[in-house]
């Protein structure tokens, strides 16, 4: 993992475990790296992984048992898929639209786009 210095370490890990429950190689009900393993995988200091575990706690997709670890939640997925929507509509999508103006693209040039998705996904779903 290469860090971008615009964003925390700690929230680039919880984006990183994020997008491992999304593509479901981490799923509900599995138990996480431990913080020291983490920590060691990321080569970053333990108390940046703790606090990427809090982080990930304190908004329910992961669930601490304690002297045991923590586990992805039942409702992990959705959460970071409603976390993830909300971040896409907020920060990226305005710069999309911004540049789709720029390029003067046209709903011809964005349907190719979404018909060459939705194709994608028919695809993987067989």
């Amino acid at each position: 993992m290469e860090f971008q210095s615009s964003k925390g370490i700690f929230l680039q890990i919880a984006d990183n475990l994020c997008h491992q429950i999304l593509d479901r190689q981490l799923k509900p009900g599995d138990r996480v790296p431990s913080i020291r393993d983490l920590a060691a995988e990321f080569e970053v200091n333990r108390n940046t992984v703790m606090r990427t575990y809090a982080i990930l706690h304190e908004s329910g997709i992961f669930d601490n048992k304690r002297g045991v670890g923590f586990f992805i939640s039942k409702n992990a997925v959705t959460l970071v898929r409603s976390n993830e929507k909300k971040n896409f509509f907020e920060r990226e999508l305005p710069g999309f639209i911004q540049k789709v103006k720029l390029l003067k693209l046209t709903s011809s040039d964005l349907g190719d786009l979404l018909q060459e998705i939705k194709n994608n996904e028919n695809h993987e779903n067989k």
